[in-house]
């Protein structure tokens, strides 16, 4: 018998599901938001080691490809279509000027201060061949808001509006921005680096468009076989069985096929909200996993802070938290202004919209594909993921205070 232990997968799941739920609690009991301690929890064990690194980084990995198809399929459960006619001018309007405000404001700023803040492998490359091409790129990914953060903290507060339906409708949509402004943004960075020889317009529109469209095709075809198929299951224990099948085949067809998971089980969650009349039973199943999902996801991101991430690029991952959040506080109040939206909306949208990950973070791997990045990969790779940790500590608090002070948050403290 030997007694070399080992932290496994499975035992991690365990640690992260139990701990994390304590922490959750704890967080509640001082009166904030509950993935607040999932997160800190996760720090905790990164800080102590408990989980190697190999796991977090590798294996469970699946706990974040099935959450985010969990909370793909409810963030398009709240997108109902006549909601979103009702606010769709404030929502068509302030979506480009947001997603436009974070990437001005961060590559400007990021191209003036980076030979201050960020040392280059090669001395001999120039600002124009260098850093203006890094923040063009960095400018691009902080489109990107994560629906995670926010969807778990309207759950948690029971929060339903037309502050709720704007947010989560310009949440999907800075998805799909982001993915199109990495690709022009990538492929303009690229071309300035080799004198614009190598500029793809195929790249640069053409993929982008198909990854988006794929997902929509495939949600689309799921959702309408979900639909149809629970029309003919009346036990709860069977539908959850149906729902959270029908979401692991989408995560595991999206993922073969290359395109983006949590769009195609938006799509779906979109669908079924929209065909199904009395859908409540549809999405109301998932509150009987939904903490588990929440406690593993949110522990496992906390689990991925970096102290040596910090160390190596934690002034340009403050520098990205600031500069993207000043682009959508700007972008929202120009966007609600022109489109007149509620005054709630203009005040507090930008704080909403403050979470980043998981797109954040796979758009970031990508930057390590691009050979024309490769003096400065690893410092653009880290000063993104040192503002994911960053902004998970700060960003349920910013969206919790949005929710209330917008007024459609039904539980009180």
């Amino acid at each position: 018998m030997s007694w070399n232990f080992e932290v496994n997968s499975i035992l991690a799941v365990g640690l992260f599901v139990v701990i994390g739920l304590l922490g959750g609690f704890a967080a509640k009991k001082i009166k904030v938001p509950t993935i607040s301690g999932y997160i800190i929890i996760g720090i905790f064990i990164s800080l102590l080691n408990i989980v190697p690194r190999e796991l977090i980084d590798g294996e469970l990995n699946i706990i974040t490809d099935v959450s985010l198809g969990v909370i793909g399929y409810l963030v398009g459960g709240g997108l109902y279509l006549k909601k979103l006619k009702k606010f769709g001018k404030s929502i068509a309007v302030i979506t480009p000027f947001e997603a436009l405000g974070a990437w001005i404001f961060v590559t400007i700023p990021i191209a003036f201060l980076a030979p201050f803040i960020i040392r280059v492998e090669d001395p001999s490359l120039s600002s124009y061949r260098s850093f203006l091409p890094m923040a063009i790129v960095l400018g691009a990914i902080s489109c990107a808001t994560a629906p995670a953060a926010t969807l778990a903290i309207i759950r948690e507060y029971r929060a339903r509006g037309p502050f709720t339906t704007t947010l989560l409708a310009i949440i999907v949509l800075d998805d799909a921005v982001a993915v199109i402004a990495y690709a022009i943004g990538s492929n303009v960075a690229e071309s300035l680096i080799g004198g614009f020889q190598s500029i793809s317009f195929y790249n640069m529109l053409l993929l982008p468009a198909i990854d988006i469209i794929g997902s929509i095709i495939l949600g689309a075809i799921l959702g309408f076989v979900l639909v149809y198929v629970s029309r003919f299951i009346k036990k709860k224990p069977q539908l959850l069985a149906l729902v959270l099948g029908t979401i692991f085949l989408c995560i595991g067809l999206a993922n073969a096929l290359g395109i983006s998971s949590i769009m195609a089980n938006m799509t779906i969650g979109f669908v079924v909200v929209n065909k199904i009349r009395d859908n409540e039973d549809m999405f109301g199943v998932i509150n009987n996993i939904e903490n588990v999902i929440f406690a593993m996801f949110f522990t496992l991101a906390g689990a991925h802070f970096d102290l040596s991430v910090i160390k190596t690029a934690g002034i340009l991952g403050a520098a990205l938290v600031v500069l993207r959040f000043i682009g959508k506080f700007i972008g929202v109040n120009i966007g609600a202004s022109f489109s007149h939206a509620q005054p709630a909306i203009k005040k507090y949208l930008s704080f909403g919209l403050f979470p980043i990950a998981g797109v954040t973070i796979g758009l970031a791997m990508l930057i390590k594909q691009h050979d024309a990045f490769s003096s400065m990969s690893s410092i653009m790779v880290n000063g993104i993921l040192a503002s994911v940790i960053i902004n998970e500590i700060i960003a349920p608090p910013l969206t919790k205070y949005a929710i209330f002070k917008s007024g459609d948050a039904f539980k009180k403290d």
